[in-house]
C-alpha cells in the first residue's frame, strides 16, 4: 500500500482528563447522511484500547508543515503531548495548526484482520485552506494540482 497516497491525521481522545494519540494513515469519509468518518487502527494501539462504543474522539488533519507532529505522535509512549499546544473541543483534544478537525462520537468497532475499524459520526468539522500533509511511498509530502 506505500504506493497509494494517503492523508496523514492524529486520533485523539481524552481519559480522566488526560490527552491520548496516534497517528493515522488510514482515514477516510464513510457516510454524508449521517456524516460519518472511519480511522484504522492497530490492536495493538494504546489508544484503541480507550476507545468504546459511545466514545468521543478526535481527527486532527495534518497540515504540510506539520510532520514532526505526525512522527512524535507515531512513536510510542505516554508524553507524546508534551511541548503540543492542544485544546479540547467537544470532548476531544485538538492540536493547534491543524487544517482538519473532526470531533467524532464512535458508532461501531469492526474487526479486521490485525487492525480494528472505528466507525465515527461526526458531531463537529473545521477546515483550513492549509495544504494537507500526505504520506506516500514511505515519504511525508503534500498535495499538488495536475497541470
Amino acid at each position: 500500500m506505500a504506493g497509494v497516497a494517503t492523508p496523514v491525521s492524529v486520533v485523539t481522545t481524552l481519559t480522566d482528563g488526560h490527552p491520548h494519540g496516534t497517528t493515522v494513515s488510514a482515514f477516510a469519509s464513510l457516510s454524508m447522511a449521517p456524516p460519518m468518518v472511519l480511522v484504522s487502527l492497530d490492536r495493538g494501539s494504546e489508544l484503541l484500547a480507550r476507545l468504546g462504543h459511545g466514545s468521543v474522539f478526535g481527527v486532527n488533519v495534518l497540515g504540510s508543515d506539520q510532520a514532526s507532529l505526525a512522527l512524535a505522535f507515531a512513536r510510542k509512549g505516554s508524553d507524546k503531548f508534551a511541548g503540543v499546544r492542544w485544546s479540547d473541543d467537544a470532548g476531544a483534544p485538538r492540536l493547534a495548526g491543524s487544517p482538519g478537525w473532526l470531533a467524532c462520537t464512535v458508532t461501531q468497532l469492526v474487526e479486521g484482520g490485525d487492525h480494528v475499524i472505528v466507525l465515527g459520526e461526526v458531531q463537529r468539522a473545521a477546515t483550513t485552506a492549509a495544504a494537507p500533509l500526505t504520506y506516500h511511498a514511505r515519504t511525508f509530502g503534500t498535495h499538488a494540482a495536475a497541470s
